[in-house]
């Protein structure tokens, strides 16, 4: 299997993606923009916003490749080793306070040593954590993995509740989901394997978010509860700029700013010291979050 051929495949997943999303919100189209990375390769970011679903969401497939910058080969213990690094990346900030903030990534990783590697998974961060809906968003991981390998849902679910942690305050960034990487391949069969998961957790991705949406885009909601998404929105912000992997590597690749951080909501508050009502919904979410589970 050539990085060519996963290359285009996560091409196509995008456009998958893309299609799917825009149906879903029924008013909004992705806008594309085509860049080009100084040190080699490029990508196509797309953003959707101001939809009936979709306050701003970002579906970004890129292709890059070059020298191993500076930082990159501190971490991997390798000096003048070219790598190449491909994948698609997905941010969505809903209207609706109901409805649930979604992230999903897939990608490869070659260096010129022979090392490759397969990352990837998907992540729910509700504004308002329903734990049926929580079940149920978890379920669908489970199916996606337990297709491939038994062992995969639990390992790659406590991954994500260990990774999506917002540490500085002892509280997930959501609900969880799964998250891999360094998933590196023993033989050419192997390899496909990984890689017909991998593309597999990229398809299960708008029928996932597709059931979310389906159970809280009609709930009615007002300021408060546009206060609370603010707030959270504030919380996913925080994770993404101080622990986000991908966030770290695109720039210390030299990455296209404006398509790393398209991951931040338009709009997000950070209110001093904001205590919710005891025994509102606010507060059910926040201790649930802060639980250990």
């Amino acid at each position: 299997m050539t990085r060519e051929h996963i290359e285009s495949t996560f091409r196509t997943i995008q456009d998958e993606i893309c299609s799917g999303l825009e149906q879903l919100d029924g008013k909004a189209f992705f806008q594309e923009d085509n860049w080009q990375r100084d040190g080699g390769g490029g990508g196509r970011t797309r953003v959707i916003s101001h939809g009936t679903l979709l306050e701003k969401g970002g579906v970004n497939f890129s292709a890059v490749h070059g020298e191993l910058p500076a930082a990159l080969k501190k971490e991997f213990g390798a000096d003048n080793v070219q790598f190449f690094a491909t994948g698609v990346s997905i941010v969505l900030h809903p209207v609706n306070p109901w409805v649930p903030i979604i992230h999903m990534n897939i990608r490869y990783f070659e260096m010129s040593s022979g090392e490759s590697w397969f990352g990837g998974g998907i992540d729910l961060t509700p504004h308002y954590v329903r734990p049926q809906q929580a079940d149920l968003f978890h379920q669908q991981m489970k199916n996606v993995c337990d297709r491939f390998n038994t062992e995969y849902y639990p390992k790659f679910s406590k991954w994500a509740d260990d990774y999506f942690l917002i540490r500085h305050r002892n509280e997930t960034r959501g609900i969880g989901g799964i998250f891999f990487d360094h998933l590196k391949p023993e033989s050419e069969s192997h390899k496909q394997s990984i890689f017909d998961f991998v593309c597999a957790v990229g398809r299960t991705f708008v029928p996932a978010y597709a059931e979310q949406v389906a159970l809280n885009r009609n709930l009615p909601y007002g300021e408060r509860e546009v206060k609370w998404q603010h707030l959270r929105r504030g919380r996913y912000v925080e994770f993404n700029l101080v622990y986000d992997r991908g966030t770290k590597f695109g720039l210390e690749t030299n990455g296209r700013i404006e398509s790393i951080l398209m991951s931040l909501p338009e709009t997000a508050s950070w209110l001093y010291n904001y205590q919710p009502e005891p025994g509102s919904e606010e507060e059910k979410t926040l201790k649930y979050l802060q639980k250990v589970r």
